[in-house]
């Protein structure tokens, strides 16, 4: 690519990190560990939906990817289908819905339960929490322009902000439930039998509640650092 069209360190570095961070919770013993206990579970998730993801999307690498790739790949980016596929997908009020929605949705306990069982049905939640966190992140941290990027500077703020309630009353609501939700833990072992039912939740609750909030300011932060370097640019052409 040309000098002036290759992502800059910083976003190489970003991409990166992402990824390793996406194989470290899903290709290592880790993976183990997150099917042993709730809280090691939500860390795998946090990473996979929230950390990974965005690194991942601050890389902005899908155009150099498309110029390095091969042919085929192009089609299949280019298809209009799936193209249109991914604007619904990228639709703010849809974006917000899938991303709290399959949050909370894999956390229903009979659901839970079975998709922790299921070996087809797990990589399929580990799959959507991915794919939708980068699908989300992406179109949140956006660097590109008004009128170029699929939605506004304004919007992108609001996205980023508005899907950190309802995580964090769905971690509240964990870490001050009483009871055993998630039997599974149980079912199968937990990895550290000191640590209880009810506190491998509180845990969990946590983590649910407090990483997916920070990385939900972070992300506002960015649009703001984004929208001011748009705005300075206008400025020095003038």
């Amino acid at each position: 690519m040309p000098a002036d069209d290759r992502p800059p360190v910083w976003r190489r570095a970003a991409f990166f990190a992402g990824l390793a961070l996406l194989w470290t919770v899903t290709q290592t013993q880790f993976e183990f560990l997150a099917q042993r206990m709730f809280f090691t579970n939500r860390l795998q998730h946090v990473a996979m939906h929230h950390v990974g993801a965005m690194l991942v999307a601050l890389g902005w690498a899908g155009p150099a990817i498309l110029a390095g790739g091969p042919d085929w790949l192009r089609r299949i980016v280019g298809n209009r289908y799936l193209r249109s596929t991914v604007s619904v997908v990228q639709h703010p009020a849809v974006a917000v819905l899938l991303f709290v929605g399959l949050f909370y949705f894999w956390l229903i306990p009979p659901v839970h339960f079975r998709a922790m069982l299921d070996p087809v049905l797990y990589q399929v939640m580990n799959w959507s929490m991915v794919v939708d966190g980068i699908l989300f992140w992406t179109l949140v941290v956006d660097p590109r322009p008004t009128g170029v990027a699929r939605v506004s500077y304004g919007v992108r703020a609001a996205l980023a902000i508005g899907v950190m309630f309802p995580q964090i009353v769905l971690g509240a609501l964990i870490t001050f439930a009483e009871r055993d939700l998630f039997p599974y833990y149980a079912f199968c072992g937990r990895y550290f039998p000191s640590i209880g039912a009810v506190a491998d939740q509180q845990i969990g609750g946590i983590v649910i509640w407090i990483p997916p909030a920070m990385m939900s300011v972070i992300a506002l932060l960015i649009v703001v650092r984004n929208m001011m370097r748009e705005q300075d640019a206008k400025h020095l052409s003038r």
